[in-house]
């Protein structure tokens, strides 16, 4: 079984969302689900700062040795932050994605309503 923290929020396409310091400015990466799936990660496409992102929309991928997956924003929003870290040890993902394995932070405009709690997301998991 994954490992799903209830301190996050969840995408249906398996993305994790936390809040940092305001609430406006959020925390984007792929669940251990999603990295356990794909399995050894060599190579992540990350937006561009600035980038305005619409939620639900392709935003960059993550490839592995298995296949090519996409990133999907979980919000609208403008790309504050990306992990620039992941340019050079990608497997990071795989080893801690729910911490230094982060992808991008984007500041939105009002808290999103639409992300799944844990005990959701666990449910499309199981």
């Amino acid at each position: 079984m994954s490992n799903i923290p209830d301190s996050l929020r969840y995408t249906k396409e398996h993305e994790w969302v936390a809040v940092t310091g305001t609430d406006l400015v959020l925390r984007v990466g792929i669940t251990d689900y999603a990295q356990s799936a794909l399995g050894d990660i060599v190579y992540v496409q990350l937006p561009k700062i600035g980038q305005e992102l619409g939620a639900d929309k392709v935003c960059g991928e993550v490839e592995s040795t298995k296949s090519v997956s996409e990133i999907f924003s979980p919000v609208t929003g403008k790309v504050s932050a990306i992990n620039s870290e992941l340019n050079t040890a990608p497997e990071t993902i795989n080893s801690d994605p729910y911490g230094s394995g982060w992808l991008f932070e984007i500041t939105v405009e009002t808290a999103p309503q639409n992300l799944l709690s844990a005990a959701d997301y666990a449910g499309i998991t199981a």
